[in-house]
């Protein structure tokens, strides 16, 4: 089975030497997709062009990306040409682009590098495309795993974030992390329980046991899958 796994951060950016992005490093992505290629699975890592972590060190199909659009345009060209069983979109997008930049006279910096000397500037965003949102669409066959990452807010209105997300994107699970939930991750999929792992390592190896469990006909090594659900 072939399977996406996108990484790391995208950028927008402001001029041709700045950028807006996000903090993340990549390593969730990666340690999944060296776990799933080491599982058989045929992998192809997606990976934000700005992410720190290195790898994959195991045998995967990388490609970098740059801004949202770019990572869109992959996956539009994997949809028109790949048999894609899964994907997995773990990596860390931008909500918004800059669709202009102007001084404190409302004249547009367009300049391929703003001069420091133009003093304060005003940075005009607008929503960047949510590319989640697109790939029901792309990939109508497969399993699609969102990620949401929640730092304000109680629990219970981050697992609601994260039922809205599978509701709206039409996805089959949703990973959710971050302060608002609590330490650890919860694997959420619609009207079953959710599935608790403490860290990143056994996020990976449960992961890829669903995937190996439910994948019609792929032949994988049985990793034990914990039991500790809420």
């Amino acid at each position: 089975m072939k399977v996406i796994v996108t990484c790391g951060p995208s950028f927008e950016p402001i001029d041709q030497v700045r950028r807006l992005t996000n903090f993340s490093t990549g390593e969730l992505g990666v340690a999944l997709s060296n776990q799933l290629a080491r599982a058989g699975f045929e992998v192809i890592c997606l990976k934000g062009s700005g992410a720190t972590h290195p790898g994959p060190a195991e045998p995967c199909r990388l490609t970098l990306f740059d801004t949202n659009d770019d990572l869109l345009h992959l996956l539009e060209q994997a949809s028109a040409t790949e048999n894609i069983g899964a994907a997995f979109h773990v990596a860390a997008l931008c909500d918004y682009k800059v669709s202009r930049v102007t001084d404190v006279q409302g004249r547009a910096c367009d300049s391929p590098k703003i001069a420091s000397r133009s003093g304060a500037l005003t940075i005009h965003l607008e929503p960047a495309t949510k590319v989640i949102t697109k790939m029901r669409a792309l990939f109508p066959q497969s399993l699609l795993v969102g990620w949401k990452y929640e730092l304000a807010g109680t629990p219970a209105e981050a697992l609601a974030k994260a039922e809205r997300q599978m509701r709206e994107c039409q996805t089959n699970a949703c990973v959710l992390n971050g302060q608002a939930y609590g330490p650890g991750f919860a694997f959420c999929r619609p009207n079953l329980p959710r599935q608790e792992c403490a860290h990143k390592a056994e996020l990976v190896q449960f992961l890829t046991t669903w995937l190996a469990a439910i994948a019609p006909g792929h032949i994988c090594e049985n990793l034990p899958i914990s039991s500790n659900q809420a």
